[in-house]
């Protein structure tokens, strides 16, 4: 009999990775890769979401043809926003890394207190609000067509299942969008009208919908397959640990950044002046939050990530041993 699996997609900022993992044991069985490279081409530096989706295809026609996926999840780098007018994108996905500075005197006369939001002013387009107001002002006659907001994971959910659905964790990752005490949006969302904008709210775990017939067709998966809602990637990897612990506990999640989470902990100190914030988790509820760019750090500082002794490592923290000032901007 062939293994009972779910296919797992994973666009992290710096690396795309798809997962295939055995339904019963839960183990990971397969894994493929690719370096997720930015578009520098007009109109600005964007995600390149038609070669994201080829490689996303192909690897589950490839895993289809050892296992029979039942189930596929999403989940992505957050702050970013994909822009739909109808059935197509109104706007590139825009890089979060991209100077939006032009719009900062404006935005930050409008944008929510951080009492409020619980998201501290971050650089580029690190709050997904700015990304709006700079695209809306930058390209008025492309925004005006923009009838649905989606984030980042529920844009691969519809390319997926053709269903356009929202869900909490990217809706409350650092976006001035979102009240995470009251779990509302943010004034500033309303006033702009982009609280309409988004679809209905499903949890990571709901079913959206099954395969599009002409994308079970290609990859060789049932078109009973079903998509679940998805999910912020590090809220993702929070999700085991708040289902399995009692809180207060912390756990810090590494990638391109460490995100520390703090499930349980006072939302009353965060200074918003060193990225500390507030997160939306998968059940939607505020959690305390700190955040610094570690990977892009290492990968700076390193080059090539590779193995360190425990030696090296006891050296290191004997010694107070610090990189400093920070390398990535």
């Amino acid at each position: 009999m062939r293994q009972a699996a779910i296919a797992v997609i994973d666009v992290g900022k710096s690396n795309a990775k798809l997962a295939l993992v055995d339904r019963a044991s839960r183990a990971t069985v397969a894994v493929r890769t690719m370096a997720n490279a930015v578009l520098r081409s007009p109109p600005y530096p964007h995600y390149d979401v038609d070669r994201l989706w080829s490689w996303i295809v192909s690897g589950l026609r490839e895993f289809a043809l050892h296992a029979d996926i039942e189930a596929i999840a999403v989940t992505t780098h957050g702050a970013a926003l994909a822009l739909m007018a109808g059935d197509r994108l109104a706007l590139p996905v825009l890089d979060y890394e991209h100077d939006l500075s032009a719009v900062d005197a404006e935005y930050n006369a409008l944008r929510g207190d951080f009492a409020e939001t619980l998201s501290p002013n971050l650089p580029g387009g690190l709050n997904a609000g700015r990304q709006l107001y700079w695209q809306r002002t930058t390209f008025p006659d492309a925004f005006a067509a923009v009838d649905t907001i989606l984030p980042y994971p529920q844009y691969w959910v519809w390319r997926l299942t053709g269903r356009k659905v929202a869900e909490s964790t990217s809706r409350g990752c650092h976006t001035d969008l979102w009240n995470p005490r009251a779990g509302i949006w943010s004034r500033f969302a309303g006033r702009q009208g982009w609280d309409r904008l988004f679809p209905p709210v499903v949890r990571p775990w709901d079913t959206v919908g099954t395969l599009l017939p002409p994308l079970a067709a290609e990859t060789g998966i049932a078109a009973a397959c079903r998509v679940v809602g998805g999910s912020h990637d590090s809220n993702a990897s929070l999700l085991p640990h708040l289902i399995a612990r009692s809180k207060p506990f912390a756990v810090l999640s590494s990638g391109t950044w460490m995100i520390v989470f703090a499930p349980g902990g006072s939302l009353d100190a965060l200074d918003r002046d060193r990225d500390c914030l507030a997160n939306v988790d998968a059940f939607g509820e505020a959690v305390p939050s700190a955040r610094f760019m570690a990977g892009r750090e290492y990968e700076i500082i390193a080059g090539e990530a590779r193995a360190a002794d425990d030696g090296a490592i006891a050296r290191v923290i004997a010694g107070n041993v610090m990189a400093l000032p920070a390398f990535a901007a």
